[in-house]
């Protein structure tokens, strides 16, 4: 069996992997726009985040007083996933709960990720179902990362890059403290309105920007050409890379890391959702290359 399926409409082509219902290429008109994994910078392409997003207090969750542990990000990412259903342009690869993932996370979870391309996009669909007798708390994040450069141009400081918000954005962000939690304290950010220029050397972190008011952004290159992630129901934007690696990853999350001293259970962590017994929530993300 292969571990990867791949999908197509003319000249835009994607492979996911089943591992991670991850994409690990994303090509339009012959050219790679997703980053490509080298381990001597990040191992991942674009991995979903599931059943939280980012770091937990102690590498654990609280469920009913009883600690789970829980790597960051979840399970989901290096978790098989199967096909459900398949055509030309669009597969829909599936995680249930098993009882391997309730010794991290004792709840019945459904987890259905459907992949379609078009002319320049890939886009997303995800839903989140709760099969089981109790409310569900989770989290849901996508974590594309791109080739930088893309498009020309340097990947420094005054190389032309940027990243352009839907609408202005505050010029600063919470600090990310030992172990990926948040902290209270914020550092500035050097945007301009809705515009980001990018400098390598601003990366210790991630930037992340709780309850953003856009739903989308795009990584421009000074040619004019531009990768665009539009998010549906994902209020929280982050903007990753490091120092040295030639890629910028471009996130969406429901949740967020928690912050540093939280001592609840996982239902109380800030920003995770609850689904009701029975209930589906559906959420959507659209990667757009848009030429010069």
């Amino acid at each position: 069996m292969s571990d990867t399926v791949e999908i197509r409409h003319r000249d835009t082509k994607a492979r996911l992997a089943l591992t991670g219902a991850e994409p690990v290429s994303w090509r339009v008109g012959g050219t790679e726009y997703l980053w490509s994994g080298d381990p001597a910078h990040w191992n991942r392409h674009a991995p979903w985040l599931f059943p939280v997003v980012g770091a937990s207090a102690g590498g654990a969750v609280t469920v009913a007083g009883r600690a789970y542990p829980m790597a960051q990000h979840g399970f989901a990412r290096d978790s098989r996933f199967t096909v459900v259903a398949q055509a030309e342009d669009s597969v829909t690869l599936r995680l249930t709960d098993t009882p391997d993932t309730r010794t991290h996370y004792p709840f019945a979870f459904r987890l259905d990720i459907t992949a379609t391309v078009r002319d320049g996009v890939l886009a997303f669909a995800c839903e989140v179902h709760n099969p089981g007798p109790e409310p569900l708390p989770y989290g849901l994040g996508f974590h594309p990362a791109f080739p930088w450069p893309f498009a020309g141009g340097e990947r420094a400081a005054g190389g032309g890059y940027a990243v352009r918000f839907e609408h202005p954005e505050r010029p600063a962000v919470p600090e990310v403290g030992p172990g990926g939690l948040l902290v209270r304290s914020e550092r500035p950010l050097p945007l301009d309105g809705d515009t980001l220029p990018l400098d390598p050397e601003m990366f210790t972190e991630a930037l992340v920007f709780l309850d953003a008011r856009s739903r989308a952004m795009r990584f421009t290159a000074p040619s004019g050409a531009a990768i665009a992630l539009e998010a549906e129901d994902f209020p929280h934007l982050a903007v990753w890379t490091r120092p040295t690696a030639p890629f910028l990853s471009l996130e969406c999350w429901t949740g967020h890391a928690d912050w540093a001293g939280f001592t609840g259970e996982l239902a109380e962590r800030d920003s995770q959702r609850l689904l009701a017994p029975g209930a589906r929530a559906r959420h959507g993300v659209t990667l757009r290359f848009t030429p010069a």
